[in-house]
């Protein structure tokens, strides 16, 4: 995966996609492997923005019964499942945890009846990823850092998690393999009209600071919360911010599900990496897009509805890292110009999504979840195919993913022969488990490296469950451009360790060669990440 902006100039493609998040990826993906000639870029690197700032799940979305929307479930749950089937290095099973107790604000029994309803929209799911009733004892043994004052019983049910910037960056290399030319760091200026149709647009490097004309049948833009700048379409647009904070070790295997006691908004504890991850906020967002703060009136909230289950609170010394982000959400002409709209709650406007087409051509794409964006996108380049008298249908669906094992109907096998391979190699387990979640069937170029030179087995950070090899692979062969596009997107590090500026000089000066870096560019780099650029 290299970055190889030149092909940009010198075509006419079929689709320009602007936006190299998670619809863009799949857009991108999904219209190459139909065979139509694609291009990708974004303003920045790929997942740089909303699709890196989730809270990593593939799930239905059980909280969405509570509105109705019931297609909607249904949708992300039968994607889940295919998900799950075809990638499963990328999208892995993830248990929830739901206590109830005398207080919660919906009770055991409407709590079952809505799992049971979640399971029915799942239908042909594997038994596993079915519900469970707990009473007090057991699950209080199975989550004992519970508070277990007026807790009455529990449940767990079944959802996914991935790595968001991960699932992305794997697209856009199987749109590359596809022959999609991909670009990050490629600002799209102004859109190029024809007849008043449009036609390309005028692009920026932002390396290179050189302008250019790319030409294009058709273009979309799947720019998630920029899209509200846009004049065409700001008013369909509604934004909102969501936290999530890094804390200490909690959860192994399992998450919870938990209900804020002060306004009644769910929640998520989810081990991650072998840290936790707790969000989401969910407020109205007109801020700045370039740098989307958290603020620490969402932190304190986050830690007041947490430390209402917890035995032993934690406090803003315990918080490693915090991140935000913006979704866009759509929002119909009515709820614009409805002034009692306004204050209805972030949380409970739609998270489906609708592709809206300029009187120019251009294509916009609104709302959406990271689960059903491969669905969304299909409709997106269904629509373009018309445009361009194409008759392929959708690529993408039940497909295996660009880095699955090829064996992946043995994937447990071919998982069980890499770490024993990875242990007798020095790898530590849990550093091996996520080398196999990260690179898929990449992991055995990895481990070669591993044998060559032996010490890049050794963690980067001996608390995370990365090791060298990894570090080296992904500055060598995943487009990365800046520092925190490694330590990001890449490999987490920026969000789950605080790294001092001794740790960057030590990464920085394993991964210069590979990248090229003299030393002002390196002094530029970590000065970067120092300044919070990556956040």
């Amino acid at each position: 995966m290299k970055r190889h902006p030149s092909p940009l100039w010198h075509q006419t493609f079929d689709l320009l996609v602007c936006g190299g998040g998670i619809y863009g990826a799949w857009t991108a993906y999904d219209a190459a492997l139909r065979g139509l000639k694609v291009a990708l870029i974004d303003q920045g690197d790929w997942a740089n923005a909303t699709s890196s700032a989730s809270s990593k799940l593939v799930h239905g979305g059980l909280r969405y019964l509570e509105h109705y929307e019931f297609k909607l479930v249904r949708k992300t749950l039968a994607e889940r499942e295919m998900l799950m089937k075809v990638a499963p290095h990328r999208v892995w099973p993830l248990r929830f945890g739901v206590p109830v107790y005398a207080h919660s604000r919906v009770g055991a029994l409407r709590l079952k009846l809505g799992l049971m309803l979640y399971d029915f929209l799942a239908a042909g799911q594997r038994a596993m990823m079915r519900h469970r009733f707990f009473s007090h004892r057991r699950f209080c043994e199975r989550f004992p850092f519970l508070n277990t004052k007026s807790l009455s019983s529990g449940f767990t049910y079944a959802d996914a998690q991935t790595d968001d910037a991960r699932l992305v960056l794997e697209l856009v290399s199987g749109a590359i393999d596809a022959d999609a030319v991909c670009v990050n760091y490629c600002k799209l200026m102004h859109v190029l009209e024809t007849d008043g149709q449009a036609s390309g647009a005028k692009i920026h490097d932002g390396l290179t600071g050189e302008e250019h004309e790319v030409r294009a049948h058709q273009i979309v833009f799947a720019t998630g919360p920029w899209l509200a700048t846009d004049s065409q379409d700001q008013v369909n647009c509604l934004l909102t911010r969501g936290i999530h904070l890094i804390m200490p070790a909690l959860l192994k295997n399992e998450a919870l599900l938990l209900t804020a006691r002060s306004d009644g908004r769910v929640f998520f504890v989810i081990p991650w990496y072998g840290l936790t991850l707790l969000g989401t906020t969910d407020t109205a967002y007109q801020g700045s897009l370039d740098r989307v703060d958290v603020e620490e009136s969402e932190v304190q909230y986050l830690l007041n509805a947490v430390n209402d289950y917890l035995k032993i609170p934690w406090t803003q010394d315990d918080i490693i890292a915090a991140f935000a982000g913006v979704r866009v959400l759509k929002q119909d002409e009515q709820a614009h110009h409805d002034s009692s709209a306004e204050t209805a709650a972030p949380s409970s406007v739609s998270r489906d999504w609708v592709l809206k087409t300029a009187s120019n051509g251009v294509h916009y794409s609104i709302g959406g979840k990271l689960t059903s964006a491969r669905q969304d996108a299909a409709q997106i380049v269904d629509q373009v195919c018309r445009q361009r008298n194409v008759r392929t249908s959708c690529a993408t669906l039940g497909r295996f993913f660009p880095w699955s094992p090829q064996h992946s109907k043995d994937f447990s096998d071919w998982s069980a022969a890499i770490q024993e391979r990875a242990a007798q190699l020095g790898v530590d387990p849990e550093s091996a488990l996520w080398l196999i979640r990260r690179h898929g069937r990449n992991v055995p170029e990895i481990l070669n490296a591993i044998e060559l030179q032996p010490a890049l087995a050794g963690r980067i950070i001996p608390a995370l469950p990365f090791i060298d090899a990894d570090l080296m692979f992904c500055a060598a062969n995943e487009m990365v451009m800046h520092l925190d596009d490694l330590l990001r997107r890449r490999i987490p590090l920026l969000i789950l360790a605080k790294l001092t500026e001794a740790d960057l000089h030590r990464i920085v000066d394993k991964i210069s060669g590979a990248l090229h870096w003299d030393e002002i560019r390196r002094r530029q780099e970590i000065a970067r990440c120092r300044t919070g650029l990556y956040s």
